[in-house]
């Protein structure tokens, strides 16, 4: 069940975090993967027997090439994964255009650029995943550039999807809250992010990159032939409402000042 024998599959952003948990799955069930990224995966793609084609998603050319080289190298294109991206943090006060024109080139236009190179070489139909947000289904402060990028994202894949089905192909996109990454990690106010997305979280813990991967592999297989159109949440249940760990924690917040 959920193979991917036979299956060629893109992964943008394949270098790290949800691409490369993504890449490691797919070759695990048996893709051809084909890994696209800013920085050299060479190794990765000698290791997997997959292919690997430098592409900024920004430039249309680069992603208009990276949907020919695999064409020429494979034949097909089965399996399309748009999750590269970048994300800015300002307050709507100080963002800025330059903020604003840089998260919608990356995110939304690099997913654009993505499907509309890629279905004329998916003849056989499959189905096309793009990486969005739950950033894009409800505010969180700070994150205007980023969340208006992602809320574009899931309006895309509906178009996508209306357009696409004639051909067979599905689109969908999971719209993952915080992962826990390295960059997470790395990041200023990190470990305090992981701890407030884990206890707003029912289920009281954060995403990882295989989570996110295993919902992205289910969307792609054949076992999954009815699903398109969707904007799927994977999130630990944080969209559904507070979770009972946060109102007690603002609870005790609370009687602390009294």
């Amino acid at each position: 069940m959920f193979s991917l024998a036979g299956k060629v599959a893109i992964i943008t952003g394949g270098g790290s975090g949800i691409g490369l948990a993504t890449v490691r799955r797919f070759h695990e069930a048996g893709a051809k993967v084909v890994i696209a990224d800013v920085t050299d995966q060479t190794k990765l793609a000698q290791e997997l027997n997959g292919l690997y084609v430098q592409t900024d998603v920004a430039a249309e050319e680069e992603v208009k090439n990276l949907m020919k080289r695999t064409y020429e190298e494979f034949g097909n294109i089965d399996i399309l994964i748009n999750n590269a991206g970048i994300m800015t943090e300002a307050p709507i006060i100080e963002t800025t255009k330059e903020d604003m024109m840089q998260n919608f080139q990356v995110n939304t236009l690099g997913v654009l650029y993505g499907m509309k190179h890629a279905i004329k070489y998916m003849k056989k139909g499959g189905a096309i995943v793009n990486t969005a947000s739950t950033a894009g289904v409800r505010g969180v402060p700070n994150y205007a550039a980023y969340a208006a990028s992602k809320w574009a994202i899931i309006g895309i894949t509906k178009v996508a999807a209306l357009e696409f089905g004639p051909n067979n192909v599905r689109v969908n996109c999971v719209c993952p809250s915080s992962v826990e990454t390295p960059l997470l990690a790395s990041q200023e106010g990190g470990e305090l992010e992981k701890l407030i997305v884990s206890t707003g979280a029912p289920l009281g813990k954060i995403s990882k990159p295989e989570d996110v991967a295993s919902l992205i592999h289910f969307l792609v297989a054949d076992d999954c032939p009815m699903v398109s159109g969707q904007a799927i949440n994977i999130d630990g249940g944080s969209t559904a409402g507070h979770s009972i760990a946060m109102m007690e924690a603002v609870f005790q917040g609370v009687v602390n000042k009294l």
